[in-house]
């Protein structure tokens, strides 16, 4: 491995906690109803676990209220029955043709705790990225090791990997602190 690949690597480490923690973002409920917070839910369909995307589309006709309109309306109930069994803690309304989910807004007692959920989201991401920085350093102490790189260049490598984490982890306050506002926002 040089340098460059122990670099690559570390940074490809980070940016995968950085999207993860995104994606993660998407699913958390705000005050807003996003299809995010359903697509994912497993249906049973034609003898196989499916995406709901993939049974329904997902429409958003006022913003606090889905609506789930089946491909096959034999569908109709096991999409229901999927998400009953999610942890949604909002009850389906089939009217026969499709479902409506109804959010209802957030209790400032459920908002504070959202926000704190999503700051401790933040540091699991950040604690990746710091694991990310440690097998990279490690990457970097072995070439040295090997007499792959100088020590000087070991040096300089060294406070690149630590210039990358303080960028990750400032990107990863910045999306807490945005989602965060968003959640708190009624």
């Amino acid at each position: 491995m040089s340098a460059d690949n122990a670099i690559a690597t570390t940074e490809q480490g980070m940016e995968k906690a950085l999207s993860h923690l995104q994606k993660e973002f998407r699913l958390t409920r705000t005050g807003r109803a996003t299809p995010a917070l359903v697509e994912n839910v497993k249906v049973n369909a034609y003898g196989a676990e499916m995406p709901l995307k993939q049974c329904a589309t997902i429409s958003v006709p006022e913003a606090r209220q889905l609506m789930l309109k089946p491909f096959d309306l034999g569908l109709l109930k096991e999409i229901e029955k999927a998400l009953l069994a999610s942890d949604l803690g909002v009850t389906p309304q089939n009217d026969g043709k499709l479902i409506r989910l109804a959010f209802p807004p957030l209790t400032e007692e459920r908002r504070k705790k959202l926000a704190q959920d999503v700051k401790t989201k933040g540091e699991d991401a950040k604690i990746i990225i710091r694991n990310a920085r440690r097998d990279g350093l490690k990457s970097l102490d072995d070439l040295e090791k090997k007499k792959a790189i100088s020590e000087d260049d070991h040096k300089k490598l060294k406070d690149d990997v630590q210039n990358l984490v303080k960028n990750y982890e400032k990107k990863v306050d910045a999306e807490v602190e945005k989602k965060t506002k968003e959640i708190m926002e009624i």
